[in-house]
């Protein structure tokens, strides 16, 4: 049900927020939750499964950046000498949880780095390859799936998934995610194009944006956009910088709301594998996957849904609205 490996926290830096204490608070906290973690060791994409979404230049450039001993990329992502083959590993790790989850049903990809911001020809954003967008065209290109539901939760848009999948028909690629925030995109009014049109769905939502809002905007959009599709496989691009403690959003989920997703997520009744994207607040971001593992399995969860300020309820209010207008062209909402 857990796909990870140590292998994962070779690619550090201790003093960049995304680092390999991210990793380890997530295993121990799990450690102490659960009597028993199902972990399964995941194996190396290739290159050909890399390149399946991003192009030959992009791969060439991690990998001779990486053999020349590392360095960075623009202001916010780095690579070190074994950021090449854990990068690998993260995608096939992503690839992994896709072939768990179609056997078991659920499985959970503690991967890094993470891969959402990573276009078919940049890396960005702390990541180096689309582990999401690489285990999803794995799958149609496996028969496992004709449709494939990306549901992406992170507070930051994953701009590089929609980027790969932006005329495509196969995949729907939902994103939750504040704005105005790091990288820009993700305005409703993006819908994608040709073939796609109407399969990139975004729902920004304002700093300030708590768990009542939050799940409203599931329960009314994403959850009805995502029966009509009918997916044969969903896959989440699980983030936790959405928390009221994280240092790099300005959400204000509570665990509850953690929790909800997996819950509800879980109800679509098609197999999920989740992947590990952002989360900074390394308490908040170890509780998080155990409350989003509560949330899939029926644990117990106490924690209350925490209060909104009504500026911001009236604010997603509109917007909401404004939402569904935009996306009645494509979808009953």
């Amino acid at each position: 049900m857990i796909v990870y490996s140590d292998a994962y926290l070779r690619h550090d830096n201790a003093s960049h927020p995304e680092n390999a204490a991210r990793l380890k608070a997530i295993m121990d906290y799990l450690k102490e939750k659960l009597e028993r973690l199902d972990i399964t060791e995941p194996r190396r994409a290739t290159r050909n499964q890399v390149c399946a979404v991003h192009s030959e230049e992009h791969y060439e450039f991690i990998r001779t950046l990486s053999e020349a001993g590392g360095g960075s990329i623009g202001l916010d992502t780095y690579v070190t000498p074994h950021s090449l083959e854990v990068a690998l590993l993260a995608a096939g790790g992503a690839i992994t949880a896709v072939e768990l989850a179609m056997q078991k049903g659920y499985a959970f990809a503690l991967v890094r780095p993470p891969g959402h911001h990573a276009t078919r020809s940049e890396a960005m954003g702390f990541c180096l390859f689309n582990n999401i967008a690489i285990a999803a065209r794995y799958a149609l290109s496996q028969g496992m799936a004709r449709r494939v539901l990306i549901l992406d939760t992170d507070v930051h848009h994953g701009n590089g998934t929609q980027d790969i999948f932006y005329s495509s028909a196969e995949v729907l690629f939902i994103s939750l995610h504040q704005h105005p925030l790091y990288p820009g995109t993700g305005y409703v009014e993006e819908l994608g194009e040709g073939e796609g049109r109407g399969f990139t769905v975004n729902i920004p939502l304002p700093p300030g944006t708590g768990d009542e809002s939050y799940l409203r905007a599931i329960e009314e959009i994403v959850l009805p956009i995502a029966e009509q599709f009918s997916p044969q496989l969903v896959l989440v691009s699980a983030g936790y910088d959405t928390a009221k403690e994280d240092p790099l959003g300005g959400m204000l989920l509570s665990q509850r709301s953690y929790y909800e997703i997996g819950r509800r997520v879980k109800a679509l009744a098609k197999p999920i594998a989740f992947t590990l994207e952002g989360g900074y607040s390394l308490s908040a971001l170890a509780r998080g996957v155990y409350s989003t593992l509560a949330g899939l399995f029926g644990l117990d969860m106490k924690e209350a849904r925490r209060e909104e300020a009504l500026l911001v309820k009236a604010e997603v209010e509109k917007r909401l609205r404004e939402y569904r207008r935009v996306l009645r062209d494509y979808w009953e909402v």
